[in-house]
């Protein structure tokens, strides 16, 4: 069984970064970077080893590990978490894979690679008209063969499949079954099965050798120079220590995308500004450390078109208002053990003809029972702030108590949150409550009451005059009324980092970074949603590593 090694530093990371030690390479390389630091003193620099260092310990990074540790190669992941999983343990488990699995035979489903390939190069579908076909083909031909791993890694499915969803034209995407209740630390609703996906790989992956290292944040990637050589590995952070770990074969990029990063994410979209939650969290962000980090030593961005294509769910409204996160009220139970950081589960809205939505001034600006992509961009657009001309500023959702109860919905805590979530006895009285860390401007009494007058006169005429909602049917006309946070969601990273079809991370010149990997939503160049992409390109990653030691 592989086993990572672990030793006492004895010389710091500033001292070894001043000499230019670097683990890995010989004594007269050494001294071209610029120092005399020995070879043994290098060796001295790095605290622990592994052949795979992972960084974020997610659906990439277990599948990665997990591939590793088949192909004979020590496994160490290092993730920032209070455990292991990142948003795939929240997911609801549906993978995405076909090319003839058997699963799609069970079910007689004809599938094939080819077909895999060529479904998701379509010229005429949104989601895949941008994507990098060598990526695709890579995917493609590992679509059979990953399924296949996860069922000899335990991982188990419900007896359907579903289909066809995405760019895909047969039935692709099977969803796991949910981690038994009584063992799940985070969320355990029946809904939200990814914890079958993750625990069975995690549990895999601990019984092949693979060491976790839970709460260590990474803080670079050690590189034998900025621009040049092979990475040799990372440091982090633990507690307030400095933790230097070499890679001997290879180090993963697997932090799960930049959505949670406002300043990256703003690369791709300036309108995304700081008032736009992620989904998954607070139990774990995109933080887009590992694309920063990547890109410190020379890698590059690719296929950023995909983000703001139009197209998946880079963003999405959420069907759960008065709270933060509103990625599913199904996650966020009382009952998770991370419930004091998510404060409320929120409401779960069934019909959208119980509420309208109105901007931080008060002011209806779309069709409420919309989802596309033109209500997001009306969602973020201008709100009148000249302070802050990005961004929308909060949206939120204003009912009655008519609607409370036709909705069936307790509006209290711990279902709502007090920051998020607002009641009052007159619409003016309401506006004048709503007080948010996100709302930079004062909401008018008045034009909240003339907002809310003029879309009752539309229920009369039972025509939508401003913006075609299907025969409005509900007045807001009984107190108390309501004000529920509803900003749009952000959810898919959808561009990163560039790889080679190897997972293989390059550079702006097209040339790949020896011994560094990237899969998963920090992966750019194809913009498949879903658990399928990141299974593929992980495994993909430490089979590489562990048979080629990330060399080109």
């Amino acid at each position: 069984m592989p086993k990572s090694t672990r030793k006492d530093a004895s010389v710091s990371r500033r001292a070894f970064l001043r000499k230019g030690a670097t683990a890995g390479v010989g004594a007269t390389a050494l001294a071209g970077l610029g120092g005399r630091t020995s070879e043994a003193e290098a060796q001295n620099f790095w605290d622990m080893s592994a052949d795979l260092v992972t960084i974020g310990a997610g659906t990439a990074g277990i599948a990665a590990a997990v591939s590793a540790l088949d192909h004979g190669a020590s496994v160490i992941m290092v993730e920032e978490n209070t455990d292991i999983g990142g948003h795939g343990l929240c997911s609801g488990g549906n993978v995405h894979l076909g090319g003839g699995t058997s699963n799609q035979k069970k079910h007689g489903v004809e599938d094939s690679a080819d077909q895999v390939f060529i479904d998701w190069i379509r010229h005429d579908h949104m989601q895949s008209r941008y994507s990098d076909r060598d990526l695709v083909r890579a995917f493609a031909d590992e679509n059979a063969p990953t399924f296949e791993f996860l069922i000899e890694n335990g991982v188990k499915f419900q007896d359907h499949l579903v289909g066809p969803t995405q760019a895909s034209r047969v039935r692709r995407q099977q969803r796991t079954i949910q981690w038994p209740v009584a063992s799940e630390r985070v969320t355990h609703h029946p809904t939200r099965v990814g914890s079958g996906l993750i625990r069975a790989l995690e549990k895999s992956a601990r019984a092949k050798g693979a060491e976790v290292l839970l709460r260590h944040k990474m803080t670079s990637i050690v590189r034998e120079s900025p621009s040049s050589g092979r990475v040799l590995g990372i440091t982090a952070n633990h507690d307030g220590r400095t933790v230097n770990i070499r890679a001997n074969k290879g180090v993963l990029v697997a932090t799960g995308g930049s959505t949670s990063n406002v300043t990256l994410r703003r690369t791709f979209d300036p309108r995304l500004t700081e008032e736009y939650q992620v989904a998954g969290e607070p139990w774990s962000r995109q933080s887009g450390d590992g694309e920063l980090a990547a890109m410190a030593v020379g890698a590059s961005l690719w296929g950023t078109a995909n983000q703001t294509c139009e197209q998946g769910i880079a963003i999405s409204k959420t069907r759960h208002i008065g709270c933060q996160w509103g990625y599913s009220s199904l996650i966020w139970q009382t009952d998770s053990r991370i419930f004091d950081l998510a404060r409320a589960s929120g409401l779960t809205v069934i019909d959208w003809q119980d509420l309208i939505f109105v901007n931080q001034v008060g002011r209806r600006f779309w069709n409420e029972v919309d989802a596309r992509y033109d209500f997001f961009a009306a969602a973020m657009a201008w709100s009148g702030d000249e302070k802050k001309l990005n961004g929308g500023g909060p949206i939120w959702a204003i009912f009655d108590q008519d609607a409370v109860e036709r909705e069936e919905w307790d509006p209290r805590p711990p279902n709502v949150d007090p920051d998020y979530f607002f009641r009052a006895d007159t619409l003016a009285e309401l506006a004048a409550a709503i007080k948010n860390p996100y709302q930079t401007l004062s909401m008018s009494g008045a034009t909240l009451e003339e907002t809310v007058a003029r879309y009752n006169s539309f229920v009369d005429l039972g025509e939508d005059e401003d913006f075609g909602k299907p025969t409005p049917r509900y007045k807001i006309q009984r107190p108390p009324f309501y004000a529920a946070w509803s900003t749009p969601i952000l959810h898919d990273s959808l561009t990163g980092l560039r790889t080679n079809t190897k997972a293989q991370v390059m550079d702006m010149r097209g040339h790949v970074i020896p011994g560094l990997y990237c899969a998963g939503e920090s992966q750019g160049g194809f913009a498949q949603h879903g658990l399928g992409r990141c299974l593929v390109f992980g495994r993909i990653a430490g089979r590489d590593a562990a048979l080629n030691g990330g060399m080109a």
